[in-house]
């Protein structure tokens, strides 16, 4: 799951508008954005296998720090509340702590049951829709197709900069998910690992959109609103 996570993040605009794209993309994402540091400093593993899904060729071994539904639910918690310390807008922090568990909750439609329930306990889950191209496009594609469109409705350019950035960011986007589904697998989990730190740059896209947009007029007027 890649298109869908950011399917989430752009689509949470739209229940916390006065919270940066940026940040609602580092939420969405956060646990991909932690695993590969992990990864890096040997507490969690992966090993790459070709065939053992149709989408990818990852063989997620051992990740119970970044991904298990317990700990998932507690950097959610965790966003939540520095969110709301920082910024003082509950909507947002509400909206932020939930789009870290959406992570967790899309991932077990994909993954094959290899996601754990929590750190050390022999339980694990996934529904496998990874084994299927066609599914797998039309969740993700689909995930991603509405949350753009929330995002879309939900603010406005205010100069060309805001929209320039942000289709090329979708564009980029898409560009990188087909080039992961029929590229050729990864040399080595350390290349995934460093390549997967890459995506703090899409944050910062992100981060850079929204100061080129402002919340829709139905809700805020033609004056933009301050955004975090």
């Amino acid at each position: 799951m890649f298109l869908g996570h950011f399917g989430v993040g752009f689509g949470t605009k739209a229940a916390a508008p006065k919270t940066s794209l940026g940040t609602l993309l580092l939420a969405a994402q956060f646990i991909d954005l932690l695993w590969p540091t992990l990864l890096v400093i040997g507490l969690e593993r992966v090993a790459i296998s070709p065939g053992i899904t149709r989408v990818t060729p990852l063989d997620f071994s051992h990740y119970p720090i970044s991904h298990s539904l317990l700990a998932v639910f507690l950097w959610g918690a965790g966003f939540g509340v520095v969110y709301f310390l920082l910024r003082r807008y509950p909507r947002g922090a509400w909206a932020c702590g939930l789009a870290v568990i959406s992570h967790w909750v899309l991932d077990l439609l994909v993954h094959r049951p290899d996601l754990p329930l929590a750190p050390g306990l022999p339980v694990f889950a996934g529904l496998g829709l990874w084994n299927s191209l066609p599914a797998t496009f039309i969740l993700e594609l689909g995930i991603f197709a509405v949350g753009v469109g929330l995002y879309v409705r939900t603010t406005t350019a205010v100069d060309r900069v805001g929209s320039i950035g942000l289709w090329s960011l979708v564009g980029f986007l898409l560009l990188i998910y087909f080039g992961n589904v029929f590229g050729e697998p990864p040399p080595n989990a350390v290349a995934i690992a460093w390549v997967g730190h890459a995506q703090w740059l899409l944050v910062v896209w992100g981060y850079w959109i929204d100061r080129h947009r402002m919340a829709g007029p139905a809700e805020y007027g033609a004056s933009a609103d301050v955004q975090s």
